[in-house]
């Protein structure tokens, strides 16, 4: 099942996160998020984005949320997008269903542009982004520095509603 995030959520979803800080390249962050931390980011998030979590026998099990780009007003029609499932979920197609779930939102809301960041390499997310309609836009070379290792970053786009409006 899929649904809005709930604050009863934030504990399960910031241990599939702390995993991610603390075993992969996935996410830039070096440092283990603290509860009281991850409550107010996502109280920030979802003041203005959408947060979805997917639950398995009323477990999060993963989620998926789009949130600021930019900084810039007129920037405001484009978001940056994020999906995470837990290390005992992958290849489920769970991160695919939420991705659909969070693009439908995004162009109810009206945005125009979703844009994720993946590290590089990442075949995984390539392949998600790609199958969902994400077109490479970017490449950065060795942009972040985590174990001790330069990493790239690369930017696929998905236009949800063109010029027309549509």
């Amino acid at each position: 099942m899929i649904r809005p995030v709930e604050h009863k959520d934030i504990p399960e979803i910031l241990e599939i996160y702390n995993y991610y800080i603390e075993t992969s390249t996935v996410t830039f962050e070096e440092e283990l998020l603290d509860l009281k931390t991850f409550v107010e980011r996502i109280e920030s998030i979802t003041q203005q984005y959408p947060y979805f979590v997917y639950l398995e026998d009323n477990k999060v099990v993963g989620y998926a949320y789009a949130g600021l780009f930019r900084t810039r007003i007129a920037y405001r029609f484009s978001v940056e997008t994020s999906v995470y499932v837990h290390k005992d979920h992958y290849k489920k197609g769970i991160a695919g269903k939420l991705y659909e779930v969070l693009i439908k939102e995004l162009k109810d809301r009206g945005i125009r542009s979703a844009i994720g960041g993946i590290t590089l390499p990442n075949d995984a997310s390539v392949a998600l982004h790609e199958k969902l309609g994400f077109k490479k836009a970017g490449h950065f070379k060795e942009v972040g520095f985590k174990f001790d290792q330069w990493l790239d970053v690369g930017f696929w786009q998905l236009m949800l509603i063109d010029q027309k409006g549509e």
